[in-house]
């Protein structure tokens, strides 16, 4: 089973880099909550946007992007990408979808490290620290601002518990975890005032240069 270049994961100079997953469930109905701000195929283009950007990010920092969807769109999307996919569990869920990255991961003697799709401030330096603990055998955890978990990462199976307030449940499932506390993960897109905020910082300026959102009437 090869990595997108040809190279297997025995012989790859980088065969000790974690495997990072980004759960992907679909571009369409996407950003359900910017409803009332951007119509479907504007939230649809954002979603996509930022996922783009989240992947090239966790690229830049050194990890090895691993995609979970079974949305076509996506898929396709990933493979244009020259990225690797496999698709969601039958359970589904961004639980199922973690739990696929995990098992995929350790199955080949590596770390992992799930990030969320939806970061749009999120910097290499950032991710590159959340990376680097998890070469390290540490066990990670980046919360949102709401109390959701952005990034979650560790050596073994994992335990997986998202949703509303899943910070807290992640921190007590195992080991004292390093807490990432950073702003590229603390600000994911959840509502409408996430996107105000995301784009009014010099960070996530980028969104303002997506010409079919139109953002700068927002």
């Amino acid at each position: 089973m090869c990595w997108p270049g040809g190279s297997s994961p025995t012989t790859d100079r980088r065969e000790a880099d974690p495997v990072v997953g980004l759960p992907i469930r679909s571009w369409r109905g996407a950003n359900q909550r910017l409803a009332q701000r951007l119509n479907p195929a504007d939230r649809r283009a954002l979603a996509e946007a930022m996922a783009s950007r989240t992947a090239r990010t966790a690229e830049e920092a050194g990890g090895r992007l691993l995609v979970v969807s079974s949305a076509p769109q996506v898929l396709r999307w990933a493979a244009d990408g020259g990225r690797r996919a496999i698709p969601e569990p039958e359970e589904g869920g961004l639980n199922g979808a973690a739990r696929a990255v995990a098992e995929f991961a350790v199955r080949r003697g590596r770390p992992w490290l799930i990030l969320h799709s939806d970061l749009p401030c999120l910097t290499a330096e950032e991710a590159a620290g959340a990376i680097r603990a998890v070469r390290e055998g540490k066990r990670v955890l980046a919360p949102s601002y709401d109390g959701g978990t952005s990034a979650l990462g560790g050596t073994g199976p994992g335990y997986f518990a998202y949703g509303p307030g899943s910070f807290h449940r992640h921190l007590r499932a195992g080991p004292p975890p390093l807490v990432l506390a950073r702003f590229g993960f603390l600000l994911d897109m959840d509502s409408p005032a996430d996107l105000e905020a995301a784009r009014r910082h010099p960070r996530g300026a980028w969104l303002n240069q997506i010409p079919q959102l139109g953002l700068g009437g927002i």
